[in-house]
């Protein structure tokens, strides 16, 4: 079987794809990659996924068996700690054993770099293409290999704390009284956020691998539960929410709404740049709203439009000064930490904004909006057959497109999928998954009941024919 890597990495369900002989191939052409350019030292984690430690180990064994200075997490860890660990002990390269948001059948292969994220797309082609067909065979013990010095254990989690420490006013935060709900969503992030906040209401916050049937993707639809609470506790004033390893966020509002990452991108640039008075370039992904370029161009700040994925953002990052980089999908990064996608970090530094103001999301969203005008979002994945997603992207690719439902295309872009605009404030774009089976649709309007219509009329509009 080929091993591909996709947007994010290596992901496969867990006993038919994704077995330790896959690992075990994985991790070599990683090691030999590493050998040859003469990298002597890699961290390794894992997520809460099923059998992580196991896959872990089997990874752990063959880097060392290559004489790879093999770190591994003591236990399980967010991808954020794993690429932050790389940069602490200086290592050559990081692999993270999770699935990200994926459905609870599945695990993955993720890769980062020295500088503490997501190894480049040219480095990944490149391990990716040696690749053997067939697992290396017999190996010494994990145990071994720990008595033998080449295997050791690291605190991720206390270096991250640690790290945290220094970087935010927790003092701010604590004393201000804002009153925090978290779902972990059965995800990594959960001692993080305990041992931070022990008084924070705390969802889901259980080690449970099969994450109760539910990926843990936190977008509202998953997220019933904590909006839920929210509603019924008056006393809290954020909910936050991570994915399975922790680097992606979803957030509500004190009255239970959710606030999706769209907002919380012009969230980080109104506070970094506003109140901090940081400067740097904007770096989003294609489906990330257009609001943003409005933001930054108030600020005179570059802005750089990439493909999905957050490696093109972190390709940028390392070379480059950037103040805010982020994908609709949750995946958000600031200047002064590592260029990664961080979850737990992005949320800090949203409490940390409202601490430092008294004010609540929705009234600093408000501030915002009377910049660059109010909107809303949302996204619809649909499940369909591999010929008609097939059919669709073409029916795009082509041209036909020139309406959705009544309203008409005035502007078609094709950075990585297609986008279609229909006035200044809405758009529809329509993308295939670079790790799941589906085809995703998403709108933009100026309200929900108009984003709604939206989407069912693409929904019309993109199946007719197909």
């Amino acid at each position: 079987m080929k091993i591909k890597f996709g947007t994010d990495g290596w992901r496969a369900i867990i006993a038919k794809e994704y077995t330790t002989a896959g690992v075990q191939r994985v991790s070599e052409a990683a090691a030999r990659w590493m050998n040859k350019k003469k990298m002597s030292k890699v961290v390794i984690g894992h997520d809460c996924r099923f059998g992580g430690e196991m896959f872990l180990q089997t990874a752990a064994q063959v880097f060392a068996h290559f004489n790879i200075k093999t770190i591994v997490a003591k236990d399980f860890v967010s991808t954020p700690m794993v690429s932050l660990g790389v940069v602490k002990t200086k290592a050559d390269l990081g692999v993270v054993i999770t699935a990200s948001h994926n459905p609870p059948s599945y695990n993955g292969f993720k890769l980062k770099s020295s500088f503490g994220g997501p190894t480049i797309p040219k480095e990944i082609e490149e391990i990716e293409y040696i690749i053997p067909d067939t697992p290396i065979g017999k190996l010494a013990s994990f145990e071994e290999f720990v008595e033998e010095g080449k295997i050791e254990f690291v605190d991720l989690e206390q270096m991250y704390i640690d790290h945290v420490e220094e970087n935010f006013d927790l003092a701010l935060i604590r004393k201000s009284g804002l009153k925090i709900a978290f779902d972990a969503m059965y995800g990594a992030g959960q001692n993080v956020m305990k041992r931070l906040f022990p008084n924070a209401a705390l969802l889901h916050c259980d080690y449970n691998p099969s994450f109760m049937g539910q990926a843990p993707e936190p977008i509202h639809r998953n997220l019933q539960e904590l909006s839920q609470y929210i509603k019924d506790h008056d006393e809290i004033n954020v909910g936050i929410a991570n994915d399975g390893d922790a680097d992606r966020i979803g957030m509500y509002d004190e009255k239970g709404n959710f606030v999706d990452s769209h907002h919380i991108l012009l969230l980080l640039l109104y506070y970094l740049k506003e109140y901090k008075k940081m400067d740097g370039k904007v770096i989003v992904t294609f489906s990330v709203t257009n609001k943003m370029k409005q933001l930054a161009e108030l600020y005179n700040l570059d802005l750089t439009v990439t493909k999905i994925g957050f490696k093109y953002i972190a390709e940028i990052m390392i070379e480059e000064d950037v103040l805010v980089g982020g994908e609709e999908s949750g995946g958000l990064a600031i200047k002064g930490h590592i260029p990664e996608r961080d979850g737990i970090w992005i949320g800090l530094t949203i409490m940390e904004f409202m601490a430092l103001t008294g004010k609540s999301i929705n009234e600093l969203i408000q501030e915002i909006y009377n910049k660059v005008g109010s909107f809303k979002f949302d996204r619809d994945d649909l499940h369909i057959t591999d010929k008609k997603k097939q059919n669709i992207i073409e029916k795009c690719r082509s041209g036909d497109i020139s309406k959705i439902g009544d309203q008409q295309v005035i502007k078609t872009e094709s950075i990585d999928g297609y986008k279609f605009f229909l006035s200044e404030h809405r758009w529809v774009m329509v993308r295939p998954s670079g790790t799941e089976p589906v085809l995703r649709v998403y709108a933009q309007a100026e309200d929900n009941e108009r984003v709604r219509a939206l989407l069912d009329d693409a929904h019309l509009t993109l199946q007719e024919g197909c």
